[in-house]
């Protein structure tokens, strides 16, 4: 692997309350430990060694819990959003300067056992401005919200969905730099709109993931995820 992972850990996590009004989501312990250790200890097992944590909600305690990455094998950096919010696309383009040309993204919230060097060789030999990871969840985990035929996305959109949605977003997604150029820098930005530019544009390639996903982004979603993680058990 040679590209940084930036991994979205700025929201509130409202769902999630009353356990995040004194800790943040990436915190939240499952198993003995926070979750964003479960988290960077399964990137770092598919080698990935550098990370960078868009943070906003109390995200100072992020950074006083995980370190600069040494215990992890890993160089762990951060990135804050600030007083104002900026979006998830926002957190990313703030993190510029630390991310390089180019990085995978995930979200603080997500578990994902899939094959990240074979996501990030198709993002870089595809010569796109953007690449989509997608699941065939055909409505079983979350709702459907992509058409992803013959390898390729042909519609991707959260809010207006349709009955041939039978693929999700599975939350792994890598992108060049150079797409933020197009946005106003103050503006907040959703990461959802530049995948949706990025298709509109045929700048989007799309990596299917043959594993499910979790999350912790919901009570119920916290639970099953703990209940996995007990079964399959985490090693340092």
């Amino acid at each position: 692997m040679t590209l940084p992972v930036a991994i979205l850990a700025g929201g509130l996590a409202t769902r999630l309350r009353p356990i995040t009004e004194t800790i943040p989501k990436a915190l939240v312990e499952i198993n003995g430990k926070p979750f964003a250790e479960h988290q960077l200890l399964l990137l770092r097992n598919n080698g990935i060694t550098q990370v960078i944590f868009c943070v906003g909600h109390l995200g100072e305690m992020v950074r006083d819990v995980l370190g600069d990455g040494t215990r992890f094998g890993m160089k762990i950096e951060y990135s804050f959003d600030g007083a104002k919010r900026k979006g998830t696309g926002g957190a990313l383009r703030n993190a510029l300067p630390l991310l390089g040309e180019a990085f995978l993204v995930v979200y603080g919230d997500t578990y994902l056992e899939c094959d990240y060097a074979a996501a990030e060789r198709t993002f870089l030999e595809s010569g796109k401005a953007g690449l989509m990871s997608v699941f065939r969840n055909e409505g079983k985990w979350d709702h459907s919200n992509v058409v992803f035929s013959a390898g390729r996305i042909v519609n991707y959109d959260k809010r207006n969905r349709t009955h041939d949605m039978e693929h999700i977003d599975y939350g792994l997604g890598a992108l060049h730099a150079e797409v933020f150029s197009i946005y106003p820098g103050d503006a907040i930005l959703d990461l959802e709109t530049v995948y949706r530019d990025l298709l509109s544009r045929g700048e989007l390639v799309g990596f299917e993931a043959t594993r499910r996903f979790y999350e912790i982004g919901s009570p119920e979603g916290l639970e099953e995820t703990r209940q996995y993680l007990s079964r399959k058990g985490t090693r340092r």
